[in-house]
């Protein structure tokens, strides 16, 4: 009898522990809400850091729901508040996946809080596509902020993907004072430059203090330089703008410009130097002109009055580093075009490592061309001239046909064309190895301002100081397989 009453009372008990554990956890779901509402408290009454630590405490408690009982009917409730309080302090890296299964809450307050929440996040994580998504779903919510909040990040998703005119036109009706930057960015991608002007003057007349120009001026010349442009006009008119500021702008402008705009890019840079001498700006806008000038020249004496300007700006901090290489690499192409004449050892090889830097490191195509044809029409029987020939060519188009004939008729059986053929060539690995040994050899050129004034010859060069160490490259045909560096 007592066995039976014993078997009798295990069902009770078994229903007497699920109470409790119900209890349990209802009370711990019930602390955690509790937490939530004093944490919206607390930021609604501008209490941050009481508002950060109630946050915190809710991770805590919604985590500890979710692990104790992660079958429970409100467990995906504890994970999408665990979500929540993440994305208020930051972490939404880390808060995108709770706030996930929001899709699992039924419709409410705290479903479209947590939708609303991870299209935020996935904004922050530059993936707008993604984050419409959940915008989306909240565009008819009958809650008032959340709706206006959804709408605003639906045009912003709109303008980031590139669908600017379906941005501005939900910007327009938008009542809310962030939306006057977003419909000048959807206004200026879309190409409305009147309009994109006129929202331009308005928000610059608002006098808005904590208006962040520059992001605005960023973000609008990735889709229009040229509104960008003329909002950098309207901002560098504005009193008190301090040269530092105005030249950073400017330069900043011309770099956007450059690329679709050449002329209106060196006025831009010629604007900074002018406007901010010393600053950042400026002396980077002067370094950037000298640039665009080397890259324009067609011969090594255009390079001189560069080379002359390069010798002062390098005494300027702010750019005495990218000065001084730019120096070191004019110096060696101009002493490479020096040293490479018919008849000075190794000359073809100075001559084509000289056209190499003038393509690659100055970036000057007109330069860099000259000086390949001349390797090939003062060293005609070099077997780097027909690597000459194929440069040039690459560089200038109008020379195809010339380069076609010369490499068909004088260099058919060079390995470089027989490796251009598909066809295995020993000869070519050679050929490189001993122009990459003849290259290293060569001494480090330094930008010294009286080794660049009077051109002073390499050790290896005509009229070199007597007594100078000379270093000299076996012949390519002796040449090792590693490209390792032989002196004599």
């Amino acid at each position: 009898m007592r066995r039976r009453a014993g078997f009798r009372r295990i069902p009770a008990l078994v229903a007497v522990a699920a109470i409790l554990a119900g209890c349990v956890y209802y009370n711990g779901m019930y602390n955690t809400n509790r937490l939530v509402k004093s944490a919206r408290k607390a930021e609604r009454e501008g209490r941050p850091f009481e508002a950060s630590n109630l946050w915190g405490q809710v991770i805590t408690r919604a985590e500890s729901v979710a692990v104790r009982h992660p079958h429970s009917k409100y467990a995906a409730e504890a994970t999408v508040i665990r979500g929540l309080a993440m994305s208020r302090l930051g972490q939404c890296s880390e808060a995108v996946g709770p706030l996930g299964q929001a899709l699992l809450l039924p419709p409410g307050d705290l479903s479209e809080e947590a939708t609303l929440a991870l299209g935020r996040c996935e904004m922050e994580g530059d993936d707008p596509a993604t984050a419409d998504l959940a915008f989306t779903r909240l565009l008819e919510s009958k809650d008032e902020y959340r709706q206006a909040e959804a709408r605003f990040y639906h045009a912003r998703a709109l303008r980031m993907t590139g669908h600017y005119e379906k941005a501005a036109e939900l910007l327009q009706d938008a009542k809310t004072p962030r939306a006057g930057d977003e419909l000048l960015l959807a206004l200026a991608g879309a190409g409305r430059e009147t309009e994109t002007d006129s929202v331009a003057g308005l928000l610059i007349a608002s006098g808005d203090s904590t208006r962040k120009w520059d992001s605005l001026v960023v973000v609008m010349g990735r889709s229009n330089p040229a509104a960008a442009s003329r909002l950098v006009d309207r901002l560098g008119t504005q009193p008190g703008a301090a040269p530092s500021l105005v030249s950073r702008r400017l330069y900043e402008d011309g770099l956007r410009l450059e690329p679709v705009d050449t002329a209106r890019a060196v006025a831009r840079f010629t604007e900074a130097a002018r406007s901010g001498p010393g600053t950042d700006g400026g002396e980077r806008a002067r370094l950037r002109l000298l640039r665009l000038a080397i890259a324009a020249a067609g011969t090594v004496d255009e390079l001189a009055p560069a080379a002359d300007s390069l010798r002062l700006l390098a005494q300027s901090p702010v750019v005495t580093t990218e000065a001084g290489q730019l120096l070191s690499s004019v110096t060696r192409v101009r002493l490479a075009a020096d040293s490479g004449g018919a008849g000075v050892p190794q000359g073809d090889m100075r001559l084509f490592l000289g056209a190499e830097a003038a393509r690659d490191t100055l970036a000057a195509p007109r330069l860099a061309g000259g000086l390949f044809r001349r390797l090939v029409s003062e060293w005609p029987a070099s077997p780097y001239a027909p690597k000459a020939l194929l440069a040039a060519e690459r560089l200038d188009s109008t020379w195809a046909d010339s380069a076609q004939i010369l490499l068909t008729e004088r260099y058919g059986d060079s390995p470089y064309l027989a490796v251009l053929r598909g066809e295995t060539a020993e000869g070519y690995r050679i050929l490189e190895d001993s122009l990459l040994a003849f290259a290293v050899a060569l001494p480090v050129v330094r930008a010294a301002p009286s080794a660049v004034r009077r051109h002073a010859p390499e050790p290896d060069a005509p009229g070199a100081a007597a007594g100078a160490r000379r270093r000299t490259v076996v012949p390519a045909e002796d040449a090792p397989r590693g490209g390792r560096r032989l002196e004599q």
